[in-house]
Formats: structure tokens, sequence, C-alpha cells
């Protein structure tokens, strides 16, 4: 039986309220291209036991991460999730709980919320982080948004070392407002050619470590830049773990990271959800997107939490919002700290050496490999590496030898030129024996 809430009569008073003649009408602005000419090619009609039946066999036709050798990254990340993280996520506390709409009485979730706050400034080097956005993209998002709001400029200059999946993700958002964006070439170690950009116009500079190729870069010069010229600069980290190894973004200078914390108690799950990082200076907060979880005591004197800062459209009035994210990825929130608990920031520094010691044993055995050229000399766990052969054909050819070889940058980018570079990541569950047999059959490949 199908449920229908809405009557033809109700459509109709709907459509004629806001002035449309037909249901065609609200997709006018779809192109004709992206709309479908008819139903979906599916069967109208099966059983539960048969779609169950359908789905796994179309599933199994799919190499899972944990199955192969696996070295996958541009942004998702393969990290050992311990049993804890699962454990406690699904008591039923955490499980249900989504958000704080009357805080005071969910003092479990403002403590967890806070605690993560405190852990993403410490691991940012920042004074202040929200209680998480959607992901790192929309946090690049954000910030960019944001950075026009305190400079009363209307000009982003974003790195070509950022990941394409972002700025196209950041420029879907803010063109809507005005905001002009100045994305420069890609480019395998250039973080810096952005000072050339800089002029009295621009809100901020954009620029990613470790970038997509995987270079790291000490980006105190370019902070240096932007603050001479009154712009901002943010910093965008999509591979969390890396800040337990490299200097963070606020020891070089960062108004604002936006960060991806997949990496830390979330598993792959097929692209989402994550969990955005969101930090900024102290002097900035009140134009910061989301909300702020503060520690203060009750009438009582005992320790309690409040939420101290909440600039969306649901608890303040539209005009003085300074976001339209109207909520926070709670349950990855909690996976992220609970993890990061976990580790300590002994366990994390740990973890970050092992991630780049795997990454430096499968350069080695890369470089090894006659027409196999790295791009990337400074790296943390990921590395970009030109071969003789189209990358995104190589890699569809060891996926045949049950590899999963990499991300070819062809991939993110369609358009620029690089069909012949392959994004290579490792990190601590990556096996010796999985490296060798990356190595030999790309080896094989190369040579057929």
């Amino acid at each position: 039986m199908r449920y229908l809430p809405l009557t033809p009569d109700d459509r109709t008073a709907m459509l004629a309220a806001i002035g449309a003649k037909s249901i065609d009408d609200l997709f006018v602005d779809v192109p004709e291209a992206a709309r479908l000419d008819g139903p979906v090619d599916l069967p109208r009609v099966a059983g539960e036991m048969e779609v169950e039946r359908a789905l796994s066999a179309m599933a199994a036709k799919n190499a899972t991460a944990g199955a192969v050798p696996f070295f996958c990254g541009a942004g998702a990340y393969k990290h050992h999730v311990p049993a804890t993280v699962d454990h406690v996520i699904q008591r039923s506390e955490f499980l249900t709980s989504y958000t704080p709409y009357q805080p005071e009485i969910a003092q479990g979730t403002l403590q967890y919320l806070y605690e993560f706050q405190t852990q993403v400034a410490n691991l940012t080097g920042m004074p202040v982080a929200n209680a998480s956005l959607y992901d790192g993209s929309t946090a690049m998002a954000e910030g960019v948004l944001m950075a026009t709001r305190v400079t009363r400029r209307n000009k982003a200059v974003i790195s070509g070392g950022v990941h394409p999946h972002y700025v196209k993700a950041t420029e879907t958002v803010v063109h809507a407002v005005g905001v002009e964006t100045q994305v420069l070439a890609p480019a395998f170690d250039a973080e810096a050619a952005v000072i050339d950009q800089i002029g009295p116009d621009t809100a901020c500079v954009v620029v990613q470590t470790p970038n997509v190729f995987g270079t790291a870069t000490d980006v105190t010069r370019i902070a240096e830049a932007a603050h001479a010229a009154g712009a901002l600069l943010i910093v965008v980290v999509t591979e969390a773990v890396s800040m337990g190894l490299l200097k963070s973004p606020g020891e070089m200078g960062a108004d604002i990271v936006a960060a991806e914390g997949q990496s830390i108690g979330n598993a792959l799950n097929f692209g989402g959800p994550y969990v955005g990082l969101f930090a900024t200076r102290e002097k900035l907060i009140r134009q910061m997107p989301g909300r702020l979880t503060g520690e203060t005591v009750d009438a009582d004197g005992e320790r309690g939490f409040v939420l101290t800062l909440s600039t969306r459209e649901q608890h303040i009035r539209r005009d003085k919002a300074t976001s339209n994210i109207c909520t926070n990825s709670g349950l990855c929130t909690l996976a992220f700290t609970i993890h990061m608990s976990l580790l300590g920031e002994t366990g994390l520094r740990k973890l970050a050496l092992l991630n780049h010691e795997k990454a430096v044993a499968t350069r080695d055995a890369l470089a090894a490999i006659p027409g196999v050229e790295i791009l990337t000399s400074r790296f943390f766990n990921e590395f970009a590496v030109r071969l003789p052969k189209n990358a995104a054909e190589v890699v569809d050819a060891l996926a045949g030898h049950h590899i999963l070889a990499g991300v070819p940058y062809s991939r993110l980018a369609p358009d620029a030129g690089m069909d012949d570079v392959l994004l290579v990541a490792a990190t601590e569950t990556t096996l010796d024996a999985d490296i060798q047999i990356l190595a030999k059959s790309l080896s094989k490949v190369l040579a057929g």
C-alpha cells in the first residue's frame, strides 16, 4: 500500500500558491540533459527477497577496501577504527541523539561536543573550533563565506593544490551570493603561487596541505602575505591524521581551518556521512558558522555545559544568521571524539608516523619501476606518480588483478590534462605484502 499524503487538489493549491502551473515548472533550472525522459530502468514491482537478491548480486561486483590491496586516498582514507568506537556510538543514548534544540537538558550531548571542539582546537592549533559541519568541502565553502563577511571583500584566491571536488562544492555554494573565485591551475608543488594573485579585493587565500597531490607545505609565508594585504588565510586539510605529525595550521598562521575528520573514527562508508572540522581565531568567533558549546557551572556550582553560540537561522533571526548549516554531523562527531580519546596525543603521533613510513615504503617500491616518475617530493601518506600509460586504464587493469591501486587524477579533474597522473595513498592498514603486490603487478601492466 502506497502512502500519498497529498491529494491532487492539495498539489494544485500548493502550486497555485507559488505561481507554478505544474510540477515540471519546479525543475526549470535543471538542464534538460540532466533530466530523465522516463522511469528509471528498474522493475515496477518486486518482493523484498527479490530486491535483496538483486542488490546483493550487484554489490558482489564491488571490490571492498578491506578485501584487496588498497591504495586509494584523494580525500577519503582507509584507517583502522577500533571496535570500541562502534560499540559506544551504538548505545541508545548516543545513537538516537540528534541536536540540542533545548540544549541545557542534553548535557551528555553537549559534553561530547565540548570535548570534540577541544580536540579539534588542539589538533588544528587554533584557539576555537565549532561543533562540526557536514564535511570538509562544505567547511571550505563556509570558510570562504565567513572570510567575505569579515573582510567585506568579495574574492577568494584558491590554490591549484586544493582538491577539485572541494573547489566545485565551494563554487556551487558561494556563487549564489556573488563571491568571485579565482582558481589557479593544478600544480604539484605551488601553493605559494597564490601570493602573486593577492590584491586589495582579496577576501581570502585558500591553500591545502598536504594538497591533493600529497605535497606538504609550510604555508607561513603565504599567511604573512595574505595578512599584509588584509586578507585571511584558509587552510584546508583532507587527511586529519596528518596533523599528528606535521606543523599545525594554527602554527603556520591560518585564520580559518576547514578539514575533513573522516580519517579519525569514521570508516569510508561509500563516501559518507563524514564530519567537517572548522576552527578559527578567537577574534573571528562571531562570524563562525555552526554552533559552539561552552563549559559553565550550574546553580549548585556543578560543572555544566551550554550552547554558547548558535549562529544559524533556526535559532536566531534569519537576517542575523551567518550560516544555513542546519545540523552537525552528530554521530560522526562522537565517533571522532571516541577514537581521539583512545589514541591520545602520543597515540596520534605514533599513528601519523606509521602512516608516513608506509607511504615512504610504497614510494620507494614504485620508484624502482621503469617508467614510473614520483611527482611529490614532500608528503605525509599520499603522493602522485606519473605513469607511461593512461592512469585510469592502468587502475582498471590492476583492478582486474584484485588491486585497487589509487585514484587517477583525471577522475577528479577530467579536463586538467593529467591523464597519466595517479594518486597513491598508504596508511597503517597497508601491509608490506600489499606494497610488493602492487609494485610487481604494476610492473607487469606497464610492460604489457
